[in-house]
């Protein structure tokens, strides 16, 4: 739908597309989004450059207009989580993140749940992963195995509804997990197996470490290749983020390898990594990648015995 209104001063018309706003002749990539913060019927929209586009004048489309900007930057988010499989629930509510909490979109899926706030900070929280799912009053806590606590809630009606799937789809998914890992058998050097998601049990991955260095092997449809990573921390430590964020990446190897340039050209994959933790941890500890070929078995050698 178009939408007629003011910004930066003068007449423009405006129309929602699936991957951003369109504003006369200029399109602003959901990618670029900050914020989108409604004041007053006036919609500001945050851009990650630093400036600020203003929308007035909207007349009786205003809510029309916020709500379908809102509507098509949450689902341009769930593909930018890589989510394929369809909600159980879909609510709005309170979120609660480390240092960031305000009302948005809380999705339930099979194995996850995604808060989508009208800020950059969409998070997937796989639910295998979670040591705790606890409700006090009207919130939601997850508490993560990493350490990390994420709270949703206050959704009306649909609280307890959604805490109780949300509970019963965590045990699901971790016995799903365990069956499917008890299936994949490890060979050397690799003595470490994982799951991309849980529903899909016929791709998964295989690491090796030693001091400080890990190689992990993708078993996917698509050509193989061992991707390799530096970390500092504890190789617990390291695994246990390394798991996280393989299922947060899904089979999107690129992902981990794209150079900030490239980045540029593929705006979905930008959003990715502008919004997850995980997908950032593997790319700040990724250093090359090794190509199945001749000399491939030996070249995984050298390198986790740190002899290039």
């Amino acid at each position: 739908m178009k939408y007629s209104a003011e910004v930066f001063g003068r007449g423009a018309e405006l129309s929602v597309e699936k991957e951003g706003l369109r504003i006369g002749g200029r399109f602003l990539d959901f990618a670029d989004f900050l914020k989108i913060r409604p004041i007053n019927h006036r919609v500001y929209v945050d851009l990650l450059g630093g400036e600020t586009v203003e929308i007035s004048m909207l007349g009786f489309s205003y809510d029309g207009f916020l709500d379908e900007l809102c509507d098509c930057y949450s689902k341009r988010g769930m593909e930018a989580l890589f989510v394929e499989e369809q909600p159980v629930m879909r609510c709005e509510g309170e979120y609660r993140l480390a240092d960031e909490q305000g009302r948005g979109i809380i999705v339930l899926l099979s194995d996850a749940v995604c808060i989508l706030p009208m800020t950059s900070r969409a998070v997937r929280i796989p639910l295998c992963f979670t040591r705790e799912i606890r409700l006090e009053g009207y919130l939601l806590h997850f508490e993560m195995q990493s350490g990390a606590v994420y709270t949703v809630g206050r959704m009306g009606y649909d609280t307890m509804p959604f805490a109780e799937r949300a509970q019963k789809a965590a045990q699901l998914a971790k016995k799903q997990r365990e069956k499917a890992l008890a299936n994949i058998m490890t060979q050397e050097p690799f003595d470490h197996k994982g799951l991309f998601r849980t529903g899909q049990p016929e791709l998964y991955w295989l690491a090796a470490t030693a001091e400080g260095r890990c190689a992990i092997e993708l078993f996917t449809d698509d050509e193989s290749a061992t991707y390799l990573y530096e970390y500092k921390e504890s190789t617990e430590e390291f695994l246990q983020n390394a798991d996280e964020a393989m299922e947060a990446m899904g089979i999107h190897r690129e992902i981990i390898y794209l150079s900030p340039e490239q980045l540029e050209n593929k705006p979905l994959y930008r959003m990715s990594v502008a919004r997850s933790e995980a997908v950032r941890f593997l790319r700040a500890r990724s250093c090359g990648r090794l190509i199945h070929n001749a000399t491939h078995d030996q070249r995984l050698k050298d390198f986790l015995n740190s002899q290039e």
